[in-house]
């Protein structure tokens, strides 16, 4: 089975993610047909189709076949499975001194790595940047 990270990485996957999650809480049987996907993300057909493929094969949608019409609806436990992994992290008794980073960073793919790196980057620089303009506009005060 491919890392569920992975899965939900990918940023068209998420957005398929919360319209059948909408669904679910809009609509009795939370079911989206592949045209709805379609219509509301406005992307195309094979797309959609593509990315529901790698949903189904993580366990994160099941599919309704009727007749040559599929209708899909999320499968919320691997989800559940993350959020339970998380959220000792990042709850109230959470210290990010207790992570050993060295240990993360060894589990991580080259190409996550890659992304961390960026990530991190990106999030310094707009924080610098964010200070900057703060400085800037902030009235001085007066001694």
């Amino acid at each position: 089975m491919p890392d569920i990270f992975d899965i939900v990485a990918d940023a068209t996957r998420r957005d398929i993610l919360r319209v059948l999650h909408d669904a679910s809480e809009a609509t009795e049987s939370g079911e989206v047909s592949v045209s709805q996907i379609v219509a509301g993300l406005e992307l195309s057909q094979p797309t959609v189709s593509k990315h529901l493929k790698v949903l189904r094969g993580a366990g994160l949608v099941v599919v309704r076949e009727e007749g040559q019409h599929r209708f899909y609806r999320i499968d919320v436990a691997p989800l559940e499975e993350i959020e339970d992994w998380l959220m000792p992290l990042v709850g109230g008794d959470f210290d990010i001194a207790d992570i050993d980073v060295s240990a993360v960073v060894a589990g991580l793919k080259d190409e996550t790595k890659g992304f961390a790196e960026q990530m991190g980057k990106v999030f310094a620089d707009t924080s610098h940047r964010v200070s900057n303009v703060v400085d800037r506009v902030r009235p001085k005060r007066k001694r």
